[in-house]
């Protein structure tokens, strides 16, 4: 769960997060949302892919980014869990 909240930490992370909310998008598409170089999106994208927030899928020479819902429910669920006590 440490991961999750490191990943969410970032405020740009957290923009991506809400991007993908609405559709999966390409790293491409997700880039041209940020004035940041490609290798910075690509770390934000990296960080989430490795907490578990998002998944990739390679097709053919593109990868398509998805928010991975059940485990952001999950993280919520916690900290409302946490919140309640």
């Amino acid at each position: 769960m440490k991961d999750i909240w490191q990943a969410m930490a970032d405020k740009t992370r957290r923009e991506i997060l809400d991007l993908l909310h609405s559709r999966p998008h390409t790293a491409g598409e997700i880039a041209d949302q940020f004035s940041l170089s490609a290798a910075t999106v690509s770390h934000h994208l990296s960080v989430l892919r490795e907490s578990g927030l998002v998944t990739s899928d390679r097709r053919a020479q593109t990868i398509i980014y998805s928010l991975n819902a059940p485990v952001l429910r999950r993280a919520l669920t916690a900290l409302a869990d946490y919140l309640s006590d």
